[in-house]
């Protein structure tokens, strides 16, 4: 640049912020009124369209944003070069760079701005917490690290997702993944059991519209419940009522993405963009761990608050946000499983809908006792079994009652393998060797488990008991007694896996971490219907003890604790112990079956009819005693043992 060059620029600069306005020439004056006759034209456009959120998306944006002219004609200049790339040369042209092929900073101000104090005042709207940045509509570029632009030199580029969307693109947002998916009203979803809590909340959203007096109050429901209940399908079953589509997310694989607060943004933006509303699933992954809750929560109900105006949490235990008012209403329900009595039914009727053809002799009793599922559960159990038909007789397929419990094995797969192990075999009754007091017990306790429906469902026990509705058996005797055996036969019977619990990866020798790894034990196997074995029980359920140091009392904690899940946990649970005297009297009180496993002194049977011998205790230890007995008859064993006598025998016992 020459210092003539310079010259010109400071008299420019000089002379700018005198200048009243641009003069028009008479060549200029035709341009300008054929500007304003197309600005006409698009505010007549913009006036038929309104009422109809599809036609014109950019109004649209705008008004849900909220944004001012200046912001809606900046984010049209921004856009301008994802239209045409003919406007990255006029960009060139207009700030004298063939390189800036991006409207930048000062560019927009030029051209939205015709005096001075305007173009300062309108910098704030390029500020990082402005609405254009904050929902990520713009974004700034940023030059060299070494050679940082200033705001006036960097360019404006537009997000992708609000490209598409300005196109008219209705879809998710690629970068946000497998971690979110929409649900369309019109989709089809299962039934509701009870539909009473489905017209409360629908009440609730009805009654928070009216209090809004026509703004924006967004309503948060925290759906909490055990797995498998239907929170999902509940949120679906409203949405569908009020034919607003649903963006489900999983917010353990948004807080496990590279940036989970841009994420978390872009998942609220979705809902706005749609509009839809929002269920956000697996929230105990953030409110379990203090260091995510801190740094995500809050940010996370904020986001949805003021993007959504229906928003689903679904979480396993009951649970408040740090903040609640009364302006942002916050409702805590509780989802519960379909009771037993209505379960047979529910499985009967999802059956009817699928339209699969089912065998008559399936039991869906049965299967309602052995499987506590939620209604999307058995849709897709349904789904499993028909496969499993279609694939053992493709002419003529029909679903039948081993394709439904291995199909509900299926869908619980469990993930109880870090802290124990599956214990796979094929053992019938015909293998068992036992009394027959004891393999009565043992039928009995599989019937208990069959017909858990008729009890607790169609007799009403289910109301009268709170706790202890699980199935809790002790096995005990000797080593070798088939106590593992037994196990596994009635895993068969009942057609559950079987896991027996890992001893070495449970219990811990920190505190508080035997506790957390038995909780995490107890609610995976009701989860995924697994029967827990635990082996050498009186390890972990043995007695307490008189507290005398710091270490008898976090041991006691221990038992207190398990105490309390085996009356909470409603599954099957089987121990076995060599020595039933070891184990605390309280859970001997809380268990339904005590079934003693003996040697057998001699069986009859077997297909060739030939007798079969077990050797009791006594011929074991006399077996013991022969073998010991020849090794000391050796020679040198016999005169070290003689040698041993004689001086160790006193002369008057000699003579």
């Amino acid at each position: 640049m020459s210092d003539e060059e310079a010259a010109g620029v400071l008299d420019d600069l000089d002379a700018a912020p005198e200048r009243p306005g641009l003069r028009v020439s008479d060549a200029d004056a035709q341009d300008v009124e054929i500007l304003r006759q197309l600005d006409r034209d698009i505010a007549r456009r913009v006036a038929a369209s309104r009422g109809d959120d599809g036609h014109l998306p950019l109004v649209r944006l705008s008004r849900i944003c909220q944004w001012t002219s200046f912001e809606a004609q900046s984010v049209v200049i921004a856009l301008a070069p994802e239209l045409d790339r003919r406007y990255e040369k006029l960009c060139g042209y207009l700030q004298d760079d063939v390189t800036r092929k991006r409207p930048t900073v000062a560019l927009t101000l030029d051209l939205l701005c015709a005096e001075a104090e305007a173009t300062i005042a309108a910098r704030l709207f390029f500020d990082p917490q402005a609405p254009l940045f904050r929902d990520d509509v713009l974004r700034i570029g940023h030059g060299p690290e070494d050679s940082p632009l200033p705001l006036l030199s960097r360019p404006l580029l537009v997000d992708d997702r609000i490209v598409e969307f300005l196109l008219g693109r209705q879809r998710l947002d690629a970068r946000l993944g497998d971690a979110v998916r929409l649900v369309m009203p019109d989709e089809a979803g299962p039934a509701i059991v009870d539909d009473t809590i489905e017209r409360r909340i629908e009440h609730l959203i009805e009654a928070s519209d009216e209090a809004a007096d026509g703004g924006r109050r967004n309503t948060v429901f925290y759906l909490h419940g055990a797995a498998g209940s239907g929170r999902r399908a509940l949120a679906e079953a409203v949405c569908r009522r009020l034919r607003v589509p649903l963006v489900v997310a999983d917010l353990e694989r948004l807080l496990a993405s590279p940036s989970p607060a841009d994420a978390t943004r872009r998942l609220a933006r979705e809902a706005m963009l749609l509009p839809a509303a929002l269920c956000i699933e697996h929230v105990d992954a953030l409110i379990d761990d203090p260091a995510k809750s801190a740094l995500h929560l809050r940010p996370l109900l904020r986001a949805c608050r003021s993007c959504s105006r229906l928003t689903f949490l679904i979480g396993r235990r009951s649970w408040l946000p740090p903040e609640v008012t009364s302006d942002e209403p916050f409702f805590s329900v509780q989802v519960k499983l379909p009771e037993l009595g209505a379960s047979p039914g529910l499985w009967e009727s999802l059956a009817r809908m699928s339209g699969a053809p089912v065998a008559g002799d399936v039991d869906w009793g049965s299967l309602a006792s052995r499987f506590r599922l939620g209604p999307t559960q058995i849709r897709d159990v349904l789904v499993v079994a028909g496969d499993l038909a279609r694939w053992r007789t493709p002419s003529a397929p029909q679903i039948t009652m081993s394709d439904l419990s291995a199909a509900c094995r299926t869908i619980g797969a469990s993930r109880l393998t870090t802290l124990s192990r599956k214990v796979d075999g094929v053992i019938r009754w015909d293998d068992l060797i036992l009394p027959p007091n004891a393999v009565a017990q043992l039928r009995e306790l599989c019937d208990h488990a069959t017909y858990r429906h008729v009890v607790l469902g169609q007799w009403g026990f289910e109301s009268k008991l709170p706790l202890g509705r699980g199935l809790s058996a002790l096995f005990c005797g000797p080593p070798g007694t088939g106590k593992t055996m037994a196990a596994q036969v009635i895993a068969g019977e009942l057609g559950l896996d079987l896991y027996r619990i890992d001893l070495s990866q449970v219990v811990s020798k920190y505190i508080g971490e035997t506790e957390k790894n038995l909780r995490h034990v107890f609610d995976e196997a009701e989860a995924t219907h697994a029967i827990l074995f635990f082996d050498e029980a009186d390890a972990l359920f043995g007695k307490r003890s008189e507290v005398k140091d710091a270490h008898d009392r976090y041991a006691n904690i221990e038992v207190g604790y398990l105490l309390q899940k085996m009356e909470e946990f409603e599954g099957i649970a089987i121990l076995a112990t060599n020595v039933r005297r070891n184990l605390d009297e309280a859970f001997v009180r809380r268990l339904r079956f005590i079934v003693e496993f003996r040697f057998p002194t001699k069986t009859i049977g077997g297909a060739s009819g030939k007798s079969r011998f077990r050797r009791t205790r006594r011929s074991a230890r006399t077996s013991i005693s022969r073998r010991s007995r020849a090794k000391c008859s050796s020679p040198a064993r016999t005169s070290a043992t003689s040698a041993s006598r004689r001086r160790s025998t006193p002369p008057a016992a000699a003579a």
